[in-house]
């Protein structure tokens, strides 16, 4: 069971503790009573879903034998503009830098971390679009 406590700071600034006792503050920008001290609840989705499918795909590459130099991912989304607001699209671009880098073997990676294993986006699914694209670079 995965856990977290979220605790008040100030303003509308709250500390969340995960369970595994790692600290992050969450906030917002100073014209809705917050302090900008941290990323926003929804930027830490963002940050939620990056993160976990950049730590599938980082596996199965790893597992496939893929070598890379260098893996990021960004994250976009779009709101619904009326109440209740949730995430209506989630796109995700995957940038991996490298030689002789299997688009193949990448593009699989991404889409089992998508539609099997990432968690965080298995969840989100029922609600929002995640729609992704992918570049791959020569070593830098």
């Amino acid at each position: 069971m995965a856990t977290a406590k979220i605790v008040w700071n100030r303003g509308l600034q709250f500390v969340g503790i995960s369970g595994s006792n790692h600290a992050i503050v969450a906030d917002t920008s100073p014209d809705v009573g917050g302090f900008n001290a941290g990323p926003s609840p929804v930027e830490l989705v963002l940050i939620a879903v990056g993160g976990c499918s950049g730590m599938d795909v980082v596996s199965i590459l790893k597992k496939k034998r893929v070598d890379f130099d260098d893996f990021e991912i960004e994250v976009d989304a779009e709101k619904a503009p009326e109440h209740p607001k949730y995430l209506k699209t989630i796109r995700l671009i995957y940038k991996i830098w490298g030689q002789n880098i299997s688009e193949e073997a990448f593009k699989q990676a991404i889409t089992l971390s998508l539609d099997k294993y990432c968690t965080v986006s298995n969840t989100l699914k029922g609600r929002a679009e995640i729609s992704y694209e992918y570049h791959i670079n020569p070593k830098a």
